[in-house]
């Protein structure tokens, strides 16, 4: 610590931080520096961010927005800021986060330490079996949206270090950057600033799981960021929470999404009422009827989570722009060292419920397989069903290659 300093930062910390923000990666901000590039001079740049934050001259550079695609059509901004100005979010954050953290609701699962959304999809599923009925909700561009004003009353509740404020009211203010100039910002906080998931989960704490346990504490809910659901007893019920929660979201200046917002009937087995809705989606899953197995062998129908159809669709085009066909020069050894990381990634998500309804997106890598194979040796070139051979006779000697081969998921070799 530096006692000439009007704010004592560690300088532990601020390494801390950028030993953090090495892990995760991520690209260049608006100066054009990469990590790499800014650790060539490590020890100046990081007594740089340090000095400035400890002397109160600390400014947050413009962030570089970034148009990336949504899964259901359309794109939305991503905000990337420097290295620097990461790795003083980065310090912030270790500041700040542990003074939030503990107050957080228990069923609050996105962006915190030993939470998941494995673990939202469990709690979830249980209660679908209790309850009959659940309200799905999504707030309409939450990190845009977000009212600085009331976020920084949040923020003041939860911390006295007057810098950690000073900074955070910087980063809210700071303007994006796009090609056609900058952007000014008077409301929300950047998707894709390290700061922004802790203070996005403090402004609902505040906006919806404090205010749902002390009016709503009959009602169990599973948020995970902007997106949540809410278990009703009864259909009368949902369409009243619907209505308190249309309320809540606009007195503190948010909005429900229109589309991403309904009431479902949870119907199985035993649940004979009829209802427009039986099914939503909830982090990559689908929640609906499906003909499960109980343990003596007997199928019944139940309603729970699979892989959802938007999701195997993205697992297609993902392994449609790994573009095996134009990786000859690569052995299979070489594509499994690529690859298996990812395809474990999957199996491990979308393989903890309904496992077997993930392995029609997983074949597809099976296919781009053969045409790879069509593409390195002459002798498969035009003969789709040799290549076919070709590698299931490679996935009976070598099961382990692949990830997915493990499961069984194999090309055939008849």
């Amino acid at each position: 610590m530096n006692k000439t300093k009007p704010y004592a930062i560690s300088k532990n910390i601020v390494y801390e931080a950028y030993l953090k923000v090495k892990a995760n990666k991520g690209s260049a901000g608006i100066d054009g520096e990469s990590l790499e590039e800014f650790e060539g001079n490590l020890k100046d740049n990081l007594y740089k961010v340090w000095n400035r934050m400890s002397s109160g001259s600390y400014f947050p550079p413009a962030v570089k927005a970034v148009e990336i695609p949504k899964k259901a059509g359309g794109t939305r901004i991503l905000g990337i800021p420097t290295v620097a100005d990461r790795i003083a979010q980065m310090t912030v954050k270790l500041y700040f986060e542990p003074s939030v953290e503990p107050s957080f609701h228990v069923d609050s699962y996105g962006y915190r330490p030993m939470k998941s959304a494995t673990q939202a999809i469990e709690t979830t599923r249980k209660r679908c079996w209790k309850y009959n009925w659940v309200l799905e909700f999504d707030i309409k561009g939450l990190f845009d949206n977000i009212d600085h004003d009331l976020l920084m009353k949040a923020v003041e509740k939860h911390t006295q270090i007057d810098w950690v404020k000073l900074y955070i009211k910087r980063w809210l203010k700071a303007p994006f950057q796009t090609k056609e100039g900058r952007i000014e910002r008077t409301s929300g906080t950047p998707q894709g600033g390290v700061i922004s998931p802790v203070l996005a989960n403090l402004f609902l704490h505040y906006t919806f799981d404090k205010w749902m346990a002390i009016h709503h504490q009959n009602n169990p809910f599973a948020r995970y960021a902007d997106d949540a659901v809410i278990h009703c007893k009864t259909e009368e019920e949902a369409k009243r929470m619907l209505e308190f929660l249309d309320k809540r979201m606009r007195e503190c200046k948010l909005e429900l999404h229109p589309d991403k917002t309904k009431i479902v009937y949870c119907k199985d087995a035993d649940r004979k009422e009829e209802h427009e809705n039986i099914s939503f989606d909830f982090l990559g899953y689908t929640f609906r009827p499906r003909l499960s197995k109980n343990r003596w062998g007997k199928h019944f129908v139940n309603f729970t989570p699979a892989i959802s159809n938007k999701s195997k669709k993205s697992i297609r085009q993902k392994v449609r722009d790994w573009k095996l066909q134009l990786k000859a020069e690569k052995d299979l050894n070489d594509l499994s060292n690529m690859f298996n990381p990812v395809i474990q990634g999957w199996i491990n998500y979308y393989g903890k419920f309904y496992k077997s309804e993930m392995y029609s997106a997983l074949r597809h890598i099976n296919k781009a397989l053969i045409m790879w194979a069509r593409k390195k040796y002459k002798r498969l070139a035009r003969h789709k069903k040799r290549a076919e051979h070709f590698m299931g006779r490679i996935a009976k000697q070598n099961p382990r290659l692949f990830k997915h081969w493990e499961l069984g998921i194999k090309p055939t070799a008849e």
